[in-house]
């Protein structure tokens, strides 16, 4: 077994969604799930097929994310993973959706931060370990932490 680090190609810093999935209708029962959450989302996905043809399969309604994810997900390379770039809205607008869809097994990640993927690669093929989500914490939270984080909430209308 050989341990790979894929880094996510994200050069405008849009929200992602990393998760696993079971199934070839994943791509449509994804999109069904994304377009009837959040009226005017953008967004692209891309899966990554693990038997029969193999092929990255993709849809979506914007086409920078739509390549965007076609091409993590070929770079990734593991079998029956998904990815979902957004914009005009944040992954919690459509977590639950997505992880009400049937086929879907587990989510790695949700976020804007640099992502790397912990990948393992075998003879039989590749499958996803983990991710490192950002950095590692400088230190804790002080009161004005905490008073800017409760106004950054309110600001962009997540809190009252």
């Amino acid at each position: 077994m050989e341990l790979e680090v894929i880094k996510i190609d994200n050069p405008n810093g849009y929200n992602f969604i990393l998760g696993q999935s079971h199934f070839i209708k994943t791509v449509e029962d994804l999109y069904e799930a994304i377009i009837g959450s959040v009226p005017g989302i953008k967004f692209g996905l891309a899966f990554c097929e693990s038997s029969g043809p193999r092929l990255v399969r993709f849809a979506g309604n914007d086409e920078e994310l739509v390549d965007l994810a076609k091409k993590n997900a070929y770079n990734i390379g593991a079998g029956h993973s998904f990815i979902i770039f957004i914009k005009d809205a944040y992954p919690i607008n459509i977590l639950r959706a997505i992880k009400d869809v049937q086929e879907v097994c587990n989510i790695y990640c949700a976020t804007a931060n640099p992502v790397e993927v912990i990948v393992a690669r075998t003879e039989q093929g590749k499958g996803i370990l983990g991710v490192v989500d950002g950095g590692s914490p400088l230190g804790i939270e002080s009161e004005k932490d905490i008073e800017e984080r409760k106004s950054l909430l309110r600001k962009i209308g997540y809190k009252l």
